[in-house]
């Protein structure tokens, strides 16, 4: 049983976007079947941002449809000034340890949601386990039932 909030990133966010692609189908079907069993999941501003961004590019009208909808069902997580400070801490880590996530002139999605996670305490539904499970618990769709 997941007690904890769920964050979706970027990567199953765009394929949860797109569910009538043959290869998005199992994803959709892992998230209704987890909701449907009472799952929390969280749509991260931050994950929105880089989503929509890329939605809107691309013209995928339907898809931003779709990524509205699911921002007005699930649990939204505005981003606020405590979890700036906290992804700022959490990129100078990074770099201390010499993990960085990021270029250093990149904004570094990654530590916003992880700093994002930590404030809900929740984990993060990732296909980038290796930066994200610098700071939080990362795992992929298919290891959360």
């Amino acid at each position: 049983m997941i007690n904890a909030p769920v964050l979706i990133d970027t990567g199953p966010l765009g394929r949860l976007v797109h569910p009538n692609t043959t290869s998005n189908r199992d994803i959709t079907s892992w998230f209704i079947r987890l909701l449907d069993t009472g799952v929390v999941f969280v749509l991260p501003e931050i994950a929105d941002y880089e989503t929509r961004r890329s939605l809107i590019l691309q013209g995928f009208s339907w898809s931003i449809a779709r990524l509205d909808r699911l921002k007005a069902d699930l649990q939204y997580l505005p981003l606020t000034t405590e979890t700036m400070l906290k992804a700022a801490d959490l990129w100078a880590t990074a770099r201390r340890l010499h993990r960085q996530t990021a270029g250093n002139d990149a904004l570094d999605g990654d530590v916003i949601l992880a700093a994002q996670a930590l404030q809900v305490g929740g984990m993060v539904v990732t296909e980038n386990i290796g930066h994200l499970g610098l700071f939080v618990e990362a795992k992929t769709w298919r290891e959360i039932d």
